[in-house]
C-alpha cells in the first residue's frame, strides 16, 4: 500500500488540476506494485508534463526548482559521494559547504528518507528539484555510463562466469534486465543508452590499459563516458555479445560476424555484430537496425522535381538503377524506399543482399551466404525461375554479380543495386573497371544516383548564422544563381539535440539519367570528369549544389556540405567541349577502337570466321511469345568472350533474344546460350545485314574457352605483324 506521503502528493496534483483522477489511480496502482515513488512515475506517462508536476511540489513544499544545465559541478565532489548512494536515491549532488550537501532530486524525500540519507552519507542534506532526465543526464555525464551497474559487480562476492551462461535464440528484452547487477544488465544498458541517443553504431575499443566506449550520432562518433573501471569487464562484455549471437566465445584470434535481436518497451531492434582482433583485444561494432523500415521517397531529402523524377524511373518496364556512394551515405534506405513505393499486390519483388538489412512484409528476401556457395552470382541465376518482376541485388562488387545483373535488366526486369563510388559518373568506370563492356551499360542502365547524408540543423534551436564568412555566402548565392543573397542557418544547441545544433539527417542526391548523349560518351569509353561534364551540359544537378540548395532552405549548414561533397566539382564554367561519339549503326574495328578509347577494350576482340546457328526466340525485349522457327545457318565475322557478330539476310530487330549455337574452335565444342541484338547495319549493295550481339546466358567454362581462344588468336596476330 502506498504511503501517506504519496497519497497527499497524488491528492494535490489532482487538486491542482496538474492530473487527473484516472490517471492517479493508473500510477499509485503501479505505485503499490513496484514501490518506486509516485513522482517518477508520472514522469514517464506520456498525459502527463513532468515540469507541470515539479512546480506544483515545488510551491507547496518550499523547494526551489533548478536547471542543472546552469549549474557547474565541481567534479572532486564525486569522489567523496559514492555512486552506490547517488544511483539508490537517485539524486545528483551539486555543491558541499560547510557540511551541507546540496543535492538535485525528481523526488521530494520525506523527513525519513532524509534521516537516512545523513546517515549513510555523512552530510546535511538541502535538497533541490530537477527533471528526472536531467538527473539522470547528470549522472550519466559526471560518473560514467553504467556506473551503479559495475560497482556493484566488483563488490559481489561471487558471480556466475559468464562463459557458463546457456547460450539461447530468444529475443532479448534489454529494458527488462534483472535488478541484480551482472555482466548481462551491463551489456543491455550500454545497448539501451545508444538506442535512446538515436546511434546507429556503438564502438567497444581496446586500448592500453583502457577501454574507450563510443557512438556514432548522425553519422558523428562521440565518446561515451563509462567509468575506468570497466576494463575489468572487458572480456565479459565481449563474451556477453558473442554469446548473444552465437558466435564463437573462445576464438579471439579470427575476425567474427554474428547477428541478435533485442526489444526494448516500443521498438525491435537487429544488431549486427563484427569483432576483429587488436593487438590489446577484440574490438567490436555493434549496428543498430530497426527490424522494420518504412520511408516515403519523400522522406528521403529528395526536392519535388528530383522525386519526380525518381518515380518515372520507378515506372519503367526494365533496366538498371544503380545508387552510388560511399558506405553509411543512405543507399540501402534509399532502395527500400523505392521499393516500397512498387510493393503492389500486382508485382513480384525479390532481393539478394548481404545482410538483409530490413525485413519488409511482400518481398522475398534472400541472404547471401557465401559459407555454403550461395553469392549473389548464383542466387541471381536462381531468381528468375521464381518470375519477379522488380529484383533488387544488395551490391555489385564484381564481374559475375555486374554481368548478371545487367542479364536480368536486358531479359525485361528492373533492377535496382548500388555500387561504391564518388559521385554518378563514377558508376560507368567503376563497372568498366570490373569488366563490363560499354555497350552493355549504356544498353541496361538508366540511371546512376549519387547520394551522402547529412546533419539537419535542430528544429527547435534553429537560428539565422550571422558569424558565416562573407565568401562563403558569396560562393552560395553565385552558384544556386539566387537573386538575392542567401541567408545560413545554424542550430544554436538545445536539450533536444544535446547541445550539438543538429538532430537527424538527410540526403544529397545527384541523377544522371543516361540519354543520347551520355551513352556516346559511355561507349567511348570517355573518363569520368567528361562524361560529368555531358551530364552538367544536359542538366544534371551536382551533389555541392543540392547541398547549397538544403543550406538556403535552413535544413543544414554549410560545413555539413562542405564535409561530405567532393572537394572539387565540375562547374558549368569547366565544362569544355564533349567527346565526340561515333555514330550508333556503326561497327567499331580494333584499330579504331585503339585510336578513339581512352582505356584499352576489356575484352579483346578478332576478326574471324566461325559457322554457327541462330533461332529466334523472342522478337523483341517488349514481346512474351516464344518463336520456334528452323535454325539460320551463318557465320560470325568477329568474336570476343562478351559479344559476337555476324552477317545474315534476315532483318533483325534491335532487341531481339536469339539462341546460339557456335562450335569452339580450338576443342569442337558445341556452345549453347541466349544472346540479345544490340546494333544491325546493312551491308550496301549486298542485301545482307551485319548484327551485333551479347551473350545474355553462358556458362562460365564456355565463357572461358571463347576468352582462352581470342586470347590465343590475339597473341598469333600480333607474333606475325
Amino acid at each position: 500500500m502506498a504511503n501517506s506521503s504519496e497519497l497527499s502528493l497524488g491528492d494535490t496534483l489532482v487538486k491542482q488540476g496538474v492530473i487527473s483522477q484516472d490517471i492517479l489511480n493508473e500510477a499509485m496502482k503501479k505505485h503499490d506494485q513496484t514501490g518506486e515513488p509516485l513522482v517518477l512515475i508520472l514522469s514517464r506517462m506520456r498525459s502527463v508534463k513532468e515540469d507541470d508536476v515539479l512546480k506544483t511540489i515545488s510551491t507547496q513544499n518550499s523547494i526551489p526548482l533548478i536547471k542543472l544545465r546552469d549549474f557547474t559541478i565541481d567534479k572532486s565532489l564525486f569522489k567523496k559521494i559514492p555512486i552506490r548512494f547517488v544511483a539508490h536515491y537517485r539524486f545528483i549532488p551539486i555543491k558541499l559547504e560547510n557540511n551541507v550537501l546540496t543535492i538535485a532530486s525528481p523526488i521530494p524525500y520525506d523527513l525519513r528518507t532524509k534521516d537516512e540519507m545523513r546517515l549513510n552519507i555523512g552530510f546535511e542534506i538541502a535538497l533541490s528539484l530537477a527533471s528526472r532526465i536531467e538527473v539522470m543526464d547528470a549522472i550519466k555525464k559526471y560518473y560514467g555510463l553504467a556506473a551503479d551497474t559495475i560497482e556493484k559487480i566488483m563488490t559481489q562476492s561471487s558471480a556466475i562466469p559468464v562463459s557458463q551462461e546457456i547460450i539461447s535464440n530468444q529475443v532479448e528484452e534489454i529494458e527488462k534486465s534483472s535488478e541484480d547487477a551482472s555482466v548481462i544488465k551491463l551489456v543491455n544498458q550500454i545497448i539501451l543508452e545508444a538506442h535512446k541517443s538515436r546511434a546507429t553504431d556503438i564502438h567497444i575499443e581496446p586500448y592500453r590499459g583502457k577501454i574507450r566506449l563510443r557512438y556514432r550520432v548522425d553519422g558523428v562518433l562521440f565518446d561515451a563516458n563509462v567509468p575506468p573501471a570497466i576494463k575489468n569487464f572487458f572480456s565479459a562484455i565481449i563474451s556477453r555479445i558473442k554469446i548473444i549471437s552465437n558466435l564463437n566465445i573462445v576464438e579471439r584470434r579470427l575476425p567474427q560476424d554474428g547477428r541478435c535481436v533485442v526489444k526494448t518497451d516500443k521498438e525491435t531492434l537487429d544488431l549486427r555484430i563484427s569483432i576483429i582482433p587488436t593487438p590489446y583485444g577484440e574490438s567490436i561494432v555493434v549496428r543498430l537496425l530497426p527490424m522494420t523500415l518504412l520511408h516515403n521517397l519523400s522522406d528521403l531529402g529528395l526536392n519535388p522535381i528530383d522525386t519526380k523524377v525518381i518515380e518515372n524511373l520507378l515506372e519503367k518496364p526494365h533496366g538498371i538503377i544503380f545508387v552510388t556512394g560511399p558506405t553509411g551515405s543512405g543507399k540501402t534506405t534509399t532502395l527500400y524506399s523505392s521499393l516500397n513505393k512498387l510493393n503492389t499486390n500486382e508485382v513480384k519483388i525479390i532481393t539478394i543482399e548481404d545482410p538483409v538489412e530490413y525485413e519488409m512484409e511482400g518481398i522475398t528476401q534472400i541472404q547471401v551466404n557465401p559459407e555454403i556457395g550461395l553469392t549473389f552470382a548464383l542466387g541471381l541465376r536462381s531468381i528468375l525461375r521464381h518470375d519477379p518482376d522488380v529484383i533488387m541485388v544488395g551490391e555489385v562488387r564484381d564481374f559475375e554479380t555486374a554481368e548478371i545483373t545487367i542479364r536480368l535488366a536486358l531479359t525485361g526486369h528492373l533492377v535496382f543495386s548500388t555500387l561504391h563510388t564518388n559521385d554518378a559518373a563514377g558508376g560507368v568506370t567503376r563497372l568498366i573497371d570490373m569488366g563490363i563492356e560499354p555497350y552493355l551499360i549504356a544498353s541496361s542502365v538508366e540511371a546512376f544516383v549519387a547520394q551522402r547524408l547529412v546533419r539537419v540543423i535542430c528544429p527547435d534551436c534553429r537560428e539565422e548564422d550571422k558569424s558565416v564568412l562573407p565568401e562563403v555566402v558569396a560562393q552560395i548565392t553565385r552558384e544556386l544563381k539566387a537573386k538575392k543573397e542567401v541567408k545560413v542557418y545554424r542550430g544554436k544547441g538545445c536539450e533536444t539535440c544535446n547541445f550539438t545544433g543538429y538532430h537527424g539527417r538527410t540526403a544529397l542526391y545527384e541523377i544522371m539519367i543516361l540519354n543520347e548523349a551520355i551513352k556516346k560518351s559511355i561507349l567511348l569509353k570517355s573518363s569520368s570528369d567528361d562524361i560529368r561534364r555531358v551530364a552538367l551540359r544536359y542538366g544534371m544537378k551536382t551533389l555541392r549544389l543540392d547541398g547549397w540548395e538544403k543550406v538556403s532552405q535552413g535544413v543544414t549548414t554549410p560545413e555539413e556540405v562542405l564535409r561530405v561533397t567532393p572537394a572539387e566539382e565540375a562547374t558549368e564554367e569547366k565544362l569544355g567541349e564533349a567527346p565526340k561519339a561515333e555514330p550508333e549503326n556503326s561497327m567499331t574495328s580494333p584499330q579504331q577502337s585503339k585510336a578513339t578509347a581512352t582505356k584499352p577494350r576489356t575484352y579483346q576482340r578478332i576478326r574471324t570466321r566461325i559457322p554457327l546457328e541462330y533461332t529466334i526466340y523472342k522478337r523483341s525485349m517488349d514481346s512474351a511469345e516464344e518463336i520456334s522457327v528452323r535454325p539460320v545457318k551463318t557465320v560470325a565475322t568477329d568474336i570476343s568472350a562478351g559479344g559476337i557478330s555476324f552477317d545474315t539476310k534476315e532483318l533483325l530487330a534491335v532487341g531481339s533474344i536469339l539462341k546460339l549455337n557456335v562450335e569452339a574452335p580450338e576443342n569442337h565444342k558445341k556452345i549453347d546460350c541466349m544472346m540479345r541484338v544490340v546494333r544491325i547495319s546493312e551491308s550496301k549493295g549486298t542485301g545482307r545485314y551485319t548484327v551485333a550481339a551479347y551473350y545474355l546466358d553462358i556458362a562460365s567454362d564456355d565463357k572461358a574457352i571463347l576468352d582462352q581462344f581470342v586470347t590465343t588468336q590475339q597473341a598469333e596476330e600480333e607474333s606475325a605483324e
